[in-house]
C-alpha cells in the first residue's frame, strides 16, 4: 500500500503556532523532506522530533520529488515541511504535490500559518476577494507583463518580498499600480514575531517612508483593488473618445461581421445593439 504524503504548516516567527497535531505528525512519519534541512533541524530539536529528515528545494524540486514519489509508492508516509509557513504556497512543494495527483498518491494537508492570509487579515483592505502572486518575478520583461495584469485587477493584491529587493518594487508598483498616488497598501513585516509591524498607508508614501529607512525583515506587501465602478467609468470614457463608426469599423478589421461588431461595441458603451444602429444610421449621408 501507498504511503501518504502530509503538507505540514510551520511557524512564519512564533513557535507557539505550531499544532500539536503537526508535531505527532511529523514524530510519526517515516521520513521528513526539508527545504533547509539546517534551518529545519532547529525547530525539530525544539520540539523534539527524530524523524529523519531529506532535502527538498527549488535546485532539486523535480529530480527529488520523483525519489520522493517512489519512496511514497513503496509505503513510506512522507511530511513535507518549508522553512516557514504551508508548503506547496510559493514552494517546490508544489511541484511534489500535482506529481503525487498525477500518480494517484494520496495527499493531505495540516493547517497552520501562512504569511499570505495572516497579512491580509490584518491588512484593513477588502478580504471577501483577493489574488495572491507570490514574488515577483526578476526578469524585467516578465515582471512588467505581471505588473501590466495587476494595474486593473479589482480583487486586493498580494505579494511577498524580501528586505534588499523592496525599494525596487515599490518603485515599480508606483510606476504601475499607484494611480496618481493614493492606492492604499499595508507593508506587514516580521508578522507574529516580537517586531511585528503593519504599515497602512499609500505605495507614494510608503516610496517615501523607505527612501529615509532601511526595511528589515521580510515583506507581506497588501494592495488595494481598484474599484469596479471607478474602472468601468474610466473604460467607457475611453470608448466615448472614439467615435460609434469608427469603434465598429475597428472590430470590422479584425475579422468580425458587422453585426458581431456592433455587439461588441455596444457592450464596450453600455448600450443596447439599437443604440449602436440607429447611431450608425444618422451618420449616413
Amino acid at each position: 500500500m501507498a504511503g501518504i504524503l502530509q503538507l505540514c504548516a510551520t511557524p512564519i516567527g512564533n513557535l507557539g503556532d505550531m499544532s500539536p497535531r503537526i508535531i505527532e505528525c511529523l514524530q510519526n512519519a517515516d521520513l521528513i523532506a526539508a527545504e533547509d534541512t539546517r534551518n529545519s533541524l532547529k525547530l525539530l530539536n525544539h520540539f523534539e522530533i527524530h524523524t529523519p529528515m531529506t532535502s527538498y528545494h527549488e535546485h532539486n524540486k523535480v529530480e527529488k520529488a520523483a525519489v520522493l514519489v517512489q519512496q511514497l509508492r513503496e509505503g513510506k508516509n512522507i511530511a513535507l515541511i518549508t522553512d516557514a509557513g504551508t508548503p506547496a504556497i510559493s514552494d517546490p512543494g508544489e511541484v511534489l504535490v500535482k506529481m503525487c495527483a498525477d500518480e494517484g498518491i494520496t495527499v493531505t494537508s495540516l493547517p497552520g500559518p501562512c504569511a499570505c492570509i495572516t497579512a491580509l487579515t490584518l491588512s484593513g483592505l477588502d478580504t471577501r476577494r483577493f489574488v495572491f502572486e507570490g514574488f515577483l518575478p526578476r526578469d524585467k520583461k516578465e515582471r512588467n507583463e505581471v505588473l501590466k495584469r495587476l494595474e486593473n485587477e479589482t480583487r486586493t493584491i498580494i505579494l511577498y518580498e524580501a528586505p534588499h529587493h523592496l525599494k525596487g518594487t515599490l518603485a515599480d508598483l508606483k510606476e504601475n499600480l499607484a494611480l496618481g498616488g493614493g492606492r492604499k497598501i499595508s507593508l506587514c513585516r516580521e508578522l507574529t514575531k516580537k517586531f511585528e509591524e503593519v504599515i497602512r498607508t499609500t505605495i507614494d508614501n510608503a516610496v517615501i517612508k523607505y527612501e529615509e529607512e532601511d526595511p528589515k525583515g521580510e515583506y507581506v506587501l497588501v494592495i488595494e483593488g481598484r474599484s469596479v465602478e471607478d474602472l468601468k467609468a474610466e473604460t467607457i470614457a475611453k470608448w466615448e473618445s472614439m467615435s460609434i463608426a469608427d469603434h465598429v469599423k475597428m472590430y470590422e478589421e479584425t475579422g468580425l461581421d458587422r453585426k458581431e461588431a456592433m455587439k461588441k461595441a455596444a457592450k464596450d458603451r453600455g448600450v443596447s445593439k439599437r443604440d449602436i444602429y440607429a447611431a450608425l444610421e444618422k451618420d449616413v449621408p
